[in-house]
């Protein structure tokens, strides 16, 4: 286990900042997800990490010793990093076990050392060891990636979106497996993902890069519930937006009276809520909004009912359990469950 740091991190292509002023820690024994779309940074960050590119401002440091900073890059084989690329990247002429040994001294590749032990530990059965990685699905080529990478015991291990390449079912399975394996091993790991799901299911702490910048780092039920701005409400995960009033701690929507989840000054805003949030009745209830079920979006589990409030008001999206959804056309009651968030009106 290690504790990574960085401060003041800054990186410039072509006169272009690419990263500005990334600050945060990872504790030791901690994996953290950083989420971000395609161009936003969160690769690059990566890759300063593991050493394969040099910072212009900022340090990185590993349980106190300068990685990069101040002048100073140690090579990326000294940084004591272990590193899973994408598509897993393994020898296709060599077997499972050799793969994994690879990175290890000469004597304990002839040994084969600790290769059962690995395999059990990703969750693949010790017959793999012999066989060729093209006789393997993707996921357990990703699992293999993954049991090489911890082979020589690596302070710190970077996951570069190893899940990508992966179908939906797959990559959940690979992903319990990985973060099984991780916990197990008790170590300190970051991943750099652009699937919302995926890094809050996995990060103990989620940071979003936005446009170079570190726009939130926070656990995933505060960065979901709290989202710092709008631009990453809507980021992360499905929002509702209203207009309102605030008054107190509360904000007056057309939606009802709704507490905040976090104070803000009183007058005109701009509301913020999940579509679970809402809750649809077939028949009035009390400080209901009247609506008209305009759309229904069925996932099988769940579905997404696209409303129209009463009296030409706005149109929101509630997601619900997919066996009662509505008839589209029909008229339902709709109220909110829990506290939102609200900002400054845009």
């Amino acid at each position: 286990m290690a504790e990574l740091n960085i401060s003041g991190l800054d990186k410039t292509f072509a006169a272009t900042p690419v990263l500005r002023g990334i600050n945060f820690t990872v504790s030791p024994g901690e994996l953290v997800a950083i989420l971000g779309a395609s161009g936003s940074g969160k690769t690059t960050l990566l890759r300063l990490i593991a050493g394969f590119l040099r910072p212009d401002a900022g340090t990185i440091r590993l349980d106190g010793h300068l990685l990069a900073g101040n002048g100073q890059s140690l090579p990326p084989e000294r940084r004591g990093i272990g590193y899973v690329a994408q598509e897993g990247a393994l020898f296709p002429h060599l077997s499972v076990a050799e793969n994994i040994v690879f990175g290890l001294p000469r004597a304990a590749r002839k040994a084969k050392a600790g290769v059962a032990e690995l395999l059990e530990l990703v969750g693949l059965p010790a017959h793999y060891a012999a066989r060729a990685p093209q006789q393997l699905s993707g996921g357990e080529q990703q699992r293999v990636a993954l049991a090489r990478a911890l082979a020589p015991k690596p302070r710190l291990l970077l996951l570069d979106e190893p899940f990508s390449a992966l179908d939906a079912g797959l990559r959940a399975e690979t992903r319990a497996a990985v973060a099984s394996a991780l916990r197990a091993a008790n170590a300190t790991a970051m991943l750099v993902t652009h699937d919302q799901p995926e890094a809050l299911a996995m990060g103990s702490r989620v940071g979003v890069m936005q446009r170079g910048v570190l726009a939130q780092f926070s656990a995933p039920a505060e960065l979901y519930r709290r989202p710092a701005t709008p631009e990453l409400a809507a980021f992360v995960g499905e929002a509702v937006f209203l207009p309102g009033e605030v008054l107190g701690n509360a904000a007056h929507t057309a939606l009802g009276v709704l507490p905040l989840a976090a104070p803000v000054a009183a007058g005109p805003t701009r509301v913020m809520l999940r579509p679970e949030q809402i809750r649809l009745c077939a028949a009035p209830v009390p400080d209901a909004a009247q609506a008209r079920v305009a759309g229904i979006t069925y996932y099988g589990s769940d579905a997404i009912v696209a409303l129209q409030l009463a009296g030409g008001g706005a149109e929101i999206s509630a997601r619900i359990f997919g066996h009662a959804a509505p008839e589209r056309g029909g008229m339902v009651w709709a109220t909110v469950e829990g506290p939102v968030m609200a900002y400054p009106p845009g």
